[in-house]
């Protein structure tokens, strides 16, 4: 039985990690509370995301964090991650699990409610719904949902959701309130000074009445 934690989620941005690495980053932000990690580098090769999935496995073992990587299905498979995420321009859902086989966890990004009815449970493992707000980290993305159109496609989804695009500390109250079974967070813990408090403050929210 596949298990994973969606409610805080890392998405690792070389651009963003300055002040610390990305391994450091995604060490300190799980020892805050983190939950998944996510590596997503498109301007490296297959083989430098292959050994970042390597470094993180080791970094993150013994933690229950679960290392995800983005797009890259070689580099998923290689270096032998608990999780591949895929956009809807990437390769397809069904093509990506006969590569990877039954145990990885398999996301898919999802941005309308049709899409969301689509989503096989058989394949896929759970969807990222965004962007909820329109975020820089990602400047070619779809039209923001905010969190009525979220709340819309958490309902049509067969499995667990994440929300993301944009979302701060301030948000993560309302991003659960619309259903959504966890928040994937990209600057508000890449880039701070604190990776560790940042993720604790985060997760701080989501004990809040």
């Amino acid at each position: 039985m596949k298990s994973f934690d969606l409610s805080l989620y890392l998405v690792l941005d070389p651009d963003l990690c300055t002040q610390h690495s990305m391994i450091e980053t995604a060490r300190e932000a799980v020892a805050g509370g983190a939950t998944m990690v996510q590596l997503r580098h498109k301007h490296a090769s297959t083989r430098e995301r292959i050994a970042l999935g390597v470094a993180l496995m080791e970094a993150l073992r013994g933690t229950g964090a679960t290392v995800v990587m983005n797009d890259d299905v070689a580099a998923a498979i290689e270096a032998g991650v608990d999780a591949l995420h895929i956009g809807q321009g990437d390769t397809s859902p069904a093509l990506a699990r006969a590569r990877i086989g039954p145990d990885v966890i398999l996301g898919l990004s999802i941005n309308t409610e049709g899409a969301a009815h689509l989503v096989d449970p058989a394949i896929v493992d759970y969807i990222g719904i965004g962007p909820v707000f329109a975020t820089p980290t990602k400047p070619d993305h779809e039209k923001p949902l905010g969190f009525a159109g979220l709340s819309q496609i958490v309902a049509a989804s067969p499995v667990p959701t994440v929300a993301i695009g944009g979302l701060k500390k301030e948000h993560v109250r309302r991003a659960f309130s619309a259903g959504a079974d966890g928040v994937a967070v990209v600057s508000a813990i890449c880039g701070t000074a604190d990776p560790r408090q940042a993720a604790r403050e985060l997760r701080e929210q989501m004990r809040k009445p």
